[in-house]
């Protein structure tokens, strides 16, 4: 994914469907397990072998409009731009607000305002790979 620390180069993507396109060829038979309601992740499993396997196709097929959640940054800042996902740049202290004595309304109407700012989908890879954020292992989750 086109974060901070990685060298994101287009021609290295793979999309889901060619993976899943791929294991299928060599399984014969692939099925689609039942997702959560809110899915970032498409499950699949293999008849006759144990387990199931997913891929998150952020870069290449949206969910931004389903996803649910919300990123917490490991220290305690929450994403609120783009998706309020690892995408975003921008973020807000909950950490600090709570350092300060800030009410439970303060925080949830921080929260509220970062969740009904979210977008259908974020930016494409090409800017994503442009805009300064934190590395993976800096944001966490």
């Amino acid at each position: 994914m086109p974060v901070d620390g990685k060298e994101w180069k287009n021609n290295n993507l793979v999309p889901y469907k060619d993976l899943l396109d791929r294991i299928e060829g060599e399984f014969k038979s692939v099925v689609k397990v039942e997702d959560d309601p809110n899915p970032i992740s498409k499950g699949f499993r293999v008849p006759g072998f144990k387990g199931q396997f997913g891929f998150i196709s952020s870069m290449t097929d949206h969910f931004c409009g389903i996803c649910n959640r919300l990123r917490l940054t490991t220290d305690g800042n929450l994403k609120e731009c783009f998706a309020v996902c690892l995408f975003g740049n921008e973020e807000v202290s909950l950490r600090d607000m709570m350092r300060r004595n800030a009410t439970d309304e303060e925080l949830l109407a921080i929260i509220s305002m970062a969740v009904d700012d979210k977008k259908k989908e974020h930016a494409d890879m090409i800017e994503l790979s442009n805009t300064k954020n934190r590395p993976m292992i800096r944001i966490g989750g």
